[in-house]
């Protein structure tokens, strides 16, 4: 991070809410394409789309390197079923039926990949049609089983990416996925998990997105405050059941064709469909720009689920912790889990300030040296927005109810070692 991007992020979060941004709900008649990585540096994505929150394309020139497009792909752009049987064919795979609505989402079973791959023959066969459904593998997490692979590399502006750095260092999950699906195959209208960013790379095969800036989705809600499964469904003109429907706008299309990644950003809304026979790479990440956004979102669904268990608040012992493991159990993260993803942020980041190089052998070196990377500035802006919202957090009313000087280390002491690094590096 050069000077000046850290003057103008400095100067844009100062007095900045949190809230998901990005066109405040207003329409985008296009979404900028980027054509050539030697012209696009980090500094114009961070500055361009990362701060005001707006969505991109790059071209497939950022990906052409890449071994998964050599090797996953056939000469003619399809799918090379024979590599993937023959490199990935062991592996147990989720799979959505797409065909299918349960609880509003897909139900779920888990295959082998060859299993999975026999049937997306089949039903290539018969003109994407299958007794069995519309199936989709989705949420794969490939790089955690086959980390060895040269599968991808992740581009430089998605290399600030806290929450792999957290659950890598905990070695517990992750949030890299692989996508594959038939001609057909969709994801339902949604808005990422945490309200984080993500990038998508089709590695073969295009897709349609249809997205929604922040605040357009409380137009689609219907009279009972839901968000609706399919936003092409024919229910939604019905005003007695979408009484708002009529004040939205149409939504951003984006086509993307193979080896194009797709930005987007935190709190827009999206719904996908695979125009042909697909496969994807997808990162769900948080950073110093969106963390306050993803702190927003915790502090509301800690709320939902208390509205949806208030009758039990006085007859249920520790009430306050029930929701806590509640929202861990919807969410996939609580109030001291996202502590303890700050405190390991912070904790890189002043060792790198510290030391001015990653620690060698060290089991976070890899995300140090990625920090070193990116710049002592980028640093200090991470520490900062740590700073902002750990403060937030630490006033905050629920979490004082879980007794945060427990903590190791309390917030408040990480708290002003990580100021005391921020003031040493500034002067």
């Amino acid at each position: 991070m050069d000077r000046d991007t850290f003057s103008h992020a400095t100067k844009f979060f100062r007095d900045y809410s949190g809230l998901p941004r990005g066109a405040s709900g207003q329409l985008h008649e296009h979404v900028d394409y980027i054509e050539k990585p030697e012209n696009f540096t980090y500094a114009d994505f961070f500055k361009d789309y990362l701060i005001p929150n707006d969505p991109c394309v790059f071209s497939a020139k950022f990906t052409e390197g890449w071994g998964s497009r050599r090797n996953w792909v056939t000469p003619d752009g399809k799918p090379n079923f024979e590599y993937l049987l023959r490199t990935f064919g062991e592996a147990v795979v989720p799979v959505a039926n797409c065909d299918v609505k349960e609880y509003n989402s897909n139900p779920k079973e888990h295959l082998k990949l060859k299993e999975y791959i026999s049937y997306w023959k089949e039903h290539i066969k018969k003109n994407y049609r299958s007794p069995r459904g519309c199936l989709y593998l989705k949420d794969w997490h490939l790089h955690r089983v086959f980390p060895e692979q040269d599968v991808y590399t992740t581009p430089i502006y998605f290399s600030s990416d806290w929450l792999n750095e957290y659950w890598d260092a905990i070695a517990v999950d992750d949030y890299r996925f692989v996508y594959m699906g038939p001609k057909g195959s969709w994801t339902p209208f949604h808005a990422d998990v945490f309200r984080s960013y993500s990038w998508s790379a089709n590695i073969c095969g295009k897709k349609k997105w249809l997205v929604f800036p922040p605040g357009q989705e409380e137009f689609l809600r219907d009279r009972n405050g839901h968000l609706p499964f399919d936003i092409t469904a024919p229910d939604l003109k019905k005003s007695h059941l979408y009484p708002r429907y009529a004040q939205s706008s149409p939504p951003v299309e984006i086509i993307q064709e193979a080896g194009e990644v797709v930005f987007i950003p935190s709190g827009w809304h999206h719904q996908v469909y695979n125009l042909e026979d697909t496969i994807s790479i997808n990162h769900n990440w948080v950073n110093g720009c969106n963390v306050a956004i993803m702190w927003s979102f915790l502090q509301d669904e800690l709320a939902a689920v208390q509205r949806e268990i208030r009758e039990w608040k006085d007859s249920m012992e520790d009430w306050h912790l029930q929701c806590q493991v509640l929202m861990k159990s919807y969410t996939g993260i609580d109030y001291k889990e996202f502590y303890n993803l700050l405190k390991i942020i912070a904790e890189n980041r002043i060792y790198v300030l510290e030391n001015h190089h990653p620690e060698e052998g060290a089991s976070r070196h890899c995300y140090r040296a990625a920090i070193s990377g990116l710049g002592m500035l980028h640093a200090v802006f991470d520490l900062k927005r740590t700073a902002k919202v750990l403060t937030s957090l630490n006033a905050n009313e629920e979490f004082k109810k879980l007794n945060p000087e427990k903590l190791v280390p309390p917030p408040q002491a990480l708290l002003h070692r990580l100021k005391a690094a921020i003031d040493t590096a500034l002067l």
